[in-house]
This record gives C-alpha cells, structure tokens and sequence, in this order.
C-alpha cells in the first residue's frame, strides 16, 4: 500500500508586532497570503514575505509557510 502526496496549495502567513499593550507586552497579529504555489522554493517565498513586510509600518516577526496536501492510497 503506496501513499502519494499531491500538493494542493499553500499560503504564507506574516507574524508583526503591531504595538505594545498597556502591560509591555507585545502585541502580535497575523498576516495571511494565500496562493502561494506549492512548487514553490521555500527561499524565494521567504522572499517574497520580507519583501511584503516592506510596504507596511510594523515589524515582521515571524514568516510561516502552510502547505495543503492530499494523501491518496494506491
């Protein structure tokens, strides 16, 4: 029994730092591009986050890569 992964789609998920709560934490929020093609090398999609991170005022945190996969049973 052979299990095959099929790519499917994928996003990019941005993590900034919007601000800092009354406490002195630090306040996070996600930022999610969706489409990214799954053949995608993982260094040219990173790129592209920090490039897109670029055009706003917040401060990138993090950069997450979601892939969605089907599992077919040959």
């Amino acid at each position: 029994m052979a299990v095959i992964k099929v790519p499917q789609s994928g996003k990019v998920v941005l993590k900034v730092q919007t601000g800092v709560s009354a406490t002195g934490t630090p306040v996070y929020r996600l930022r999610t591009f969706a489409n990214v093609k799954p053949g995608a090398a993982d260094g040219d999609v990173f790129a592209v986050a920090e490039g897109l991170s670029g055009l706003q005022k917040h401060t990138l945190v993090d950069v997450v890569r979601q892939d969605v996969n089907n599992l077919i049973n040959q």
